[in-house]
């Protein structure tokens, strides 16, 4: 039969693998670092790993497969919730976790402090989380929009005079808050006459949501808004800007 169903770029996919935790039925799989449809009957064609693609590797296509099969989903979903618990209870009892953003490390000072130097806050409003600041707010008016994961200003020192300085500042954990910034920041957006975003974020994988849902927004928005991205290392060091 001739149906819509996904179509991966190996050569553009960059092996993030948000397009396989965005599907909810299991169809994409990543093999070798790269993303791949494990079969045809486990896509159902409404294309939920488009949007959170940050390369553009995943399209629709049209062409001669088998149909959706959505009792085979169902077993294969089982079977993946079966293994992801088994798998789980075999680390805790072998390893604490091991994720990036909470793997416990000690980090040495770049250089010596001089405690008797003041540095002037740069906040220019309040609130500054993104679940609490007002859509409409005053401050948004023509501003420079600074977007930040919140470890990002304990992790870089200058973060006041390097990012905050002269522009508006949300913060938020995409990890911590379980929330999807995406329509609260289209919002913000599509509402105010916003000159620029930066999205400051760390470096360990939970916090690339916050740059997707500020990608998302800006496309939702319909407007033409620069924007760049900083990486911050657990280090206190700039990786990618």
């Amino acid at each position: 039969m001739i149906r819509t169903i996904i179509k991966i770029d190996e050569e553009a996919c960059n092996g993030c693998g948000l397009c396989a935790s965005a599907c909810k039925e299991g169809a994409i799989v990543m093999v070798n670092g790269k993303a791949k449809l494990l079969r045809d009957d486990y896509c159902d064609g409404l294309g939920n790993c488009l949007p959170v693609c940050p390369t553009g590797a995943i399209t629709f296509e049209e062409r001669d497969t088998v149909a959706f099969d959505e009792e085979a989903v169902m077993k294969h979903m089982a079977n993946l919730s079966v293994n992801k618990q088994q798998e789980h209870d075999v680390a805790k009892e072998a390893k604490p976790c091991s994720c990036l953003s909470s793997a416990a490390k000690v980090l040495a000072p770049h250089t010596m402090m001089n405690h008797n130097v003041e540095i002037e806050s740069n906040l220019r409003q309040w609130p500054v989380q993104i679940k609490l600041v007002p859509v409409n707010a005053p401050y948004f008016e023509q501003a420079n929009l600074l977007i930040a994961a919140d470890c990002t200003a304990y992790a870089y020192g200058n973060f006041h005079n390097h990012f905050m300085k002269n522009r508006i500042t949300l913060i938020g954990c995409p990890k911590l808050d379980e929330v999807d910034y995406t329509e609260k920041l289209t919002a913000i957006l599509v509402n105010n006459n916003i000159k620029s975003v930066h999205v400051v974020r760390m470096e360990v994988p939970c916090c690339r949501g916050i740059e997707m849902a500020v990608k998302q927004a800006l496309k939702m928005s319909g407007k033409f808004i620069p924007w760049q991205i900083t990486v911050i290392g657990t280090d206190g060091s700039i990786l990618e800007d």
